[in-house]
């Protein structure tokens, strides 16, 4: 299906696939993979070739343009940009508890574990060879799409003729207990930089946790606000305009009422719409998945955390934000996950999942690769990515302190035309 579209300065096709469920198996269920192909009107007739976006999460759909602004303003300088749904996010076969219904728990587990990011890349190499002529085309990855671009040069480099990646260079080798130990001191260091960036957040925090312990507070949803799940907002922390927003949330949370201090109902309905646990529940399901290979995660966040005992709230102690961790409890907490509570602890357990990354490969990787590296990324650890930079061949990487982890939706014009400037050789100066 191919479906045309006028959006301000942009010209809009949208493209429908069919792509199987296993790749192993003959015959497959099919699923349904959708991208979003863009141009800018003035080359809308040119034969550019095709930049693919890998899009962070894993479990969130392609950015929904409005315009021609921001990195994409950048890329259809000189290509047609694919937005691509990733399999279960977007308008690809969504994936949740709606979804799955008609499946057991072991049934939902066996069809989650099909979309990671060997699959996710599997599909891109089908679509390409639909849409591109078999010509290999450039791939750019944020956060989680950093592991596609990297599983990508590792399974199908033939399909790649440049590569570019913001936010998003994992370890190659190390499991998910080594990457949240090091996350939870990233985390550490976010909270310190709020508190004293918001001198009266301490207190503000503080009585909105003792409140939440002391009462039963339900959101619209009808789910009952938890400290624990209160501390989720910390996932903000590490993303730029992050802390303003959650400050400014927290600032109208109590309220004085002639019965006594009351949780304000316009925060209540604001803070679902800072957790996308609920709505992407891919999210949650599959995020440790994302670090293991040949192993199982185990709840390693969970389990990382008792050596961090200070994000264990207790009353009359100073509450601290928690980042991008999942833990079992949430799918309890969260209404869109019960459902599939009995599944997560399946896919917890799973010892078999295949390796994401061809080290050999990679070490004589000849497809150009470049990369930004943010030094206070919160959710990446920079001396991992570091590491894997020396670890493949003909990468090269901006070390930089000016942006969070999601600086290419704040200035993504400026960062991907630094990044095109550097695999071509040219000056960053």
């Amino acid at each position: 299906m191919n479906i045309a579209q006028t959006l301000s300065d942009i010209i809009v096709h949208k493209h429908t696939f069919s792509v199987p469920l296993d790749y192993q198996q003959s015959p497959s269920e099919q699923i349904s993979i959708f991208a979003r192909e863009i141009v800018s009107v003035e080359n809308q007739h040119k034969p550019l070739p095709y930049l693919v976006f890998f899009q962070g999460g894993p479990g969130f759909g392609a950015a929904r343009p409005v315009n021609n602004s921001g990195w994409i303003k950048r890329a259809l300088q000189e290509y047609r940009v694919l937005l691509l749904d990733q399999r279960g996010t977007g308008l690809s076969t969504p994936v949740n508890a709606v979804s799955l219904s008609y499946l057991n728990a072991s049934q939902q587990a066996e069809y989650l574990s099909h979309f990671r990011a060997d699959n996710i890349i599997r599909d891109a190499e089908l679509i390409r060879t639909k849409l591109s002529a078999n010509e290999p085309w450039t791939i750019l990855g944020q956060s989680f799409g950093g592991f596609c671009v990297l599983h990508y040069l590792s399974a199908a480099p033939e399909g790649v003729k440049e590569a570019y990646i913001t936010g998003g260079i994992p370890s190659l080798t190390r499991s998910a207990d080594e990457v949240y130990q090091a996350t939870y001191q990233r985390v550490l260091a976010k909270n310190a930089d709020f508190f004293k960036r918001f001198t009266d957040a301490r207190t503000l925090v503080d009585n909105i946790a003792h409140h939440l312990y002391e009462h039963k507070v339900y959101l619209a949803s009808g789910e009952q606000l938890t400290v624990e799940m209160f501390q989720l907002l910390g996932i903000n922390l590490g993303m730029e305009q992050g802390p303003e927003a959650v400050y400014y949330l927290l600032e109208q949370a109590l309220i004085d009422t002639r019965h006594g201090i009351e949780v304000n109902p316009l925060f209540l309905h604001q803070f679902s719409q800072f957790l996308d646990y609920n709505t992407n529940p891919i999210f949650a399901l599959l995020h440790e998945s994302i670090y293991c290979q040949q192993s199982a995660s185990k709840w390693a966040a969970h389990r990382v955390r008792d050596s961090y005992p200070e994000f264990h709230y207790q009353p009359n102690k100073p509450l601290l934000f928690t980042g991008e961790m999942i833990y079992p409890w949430m799918f309890n907490q969260f209404e869109g996950l019960q459902p599939l509570s009995a599944a997560a602890d399946l896919l917890a357990a799973k010892k078999d999942w295949p390796e994401l990354y061809n080290l050999q490969q990679l070490a004589n990787n000849k497809v150009p690769l470049a990369a930004a590296i943010y030094s206070e990324d919160m959710f990446v650890e920079m001396q991992y990515s570091l590491e894997t930079a020396k670890q493949v061949a003909n990468l090269k990487y901006w070390l930089t302190s000016e942006y969070e982890h999601n600086g290419i939706r704040m200035d993504g014009e400026h960062i991907l035309d630094k990044l095109i400037k550097l695999n071509r050789g040219h000056s960053l100066r």
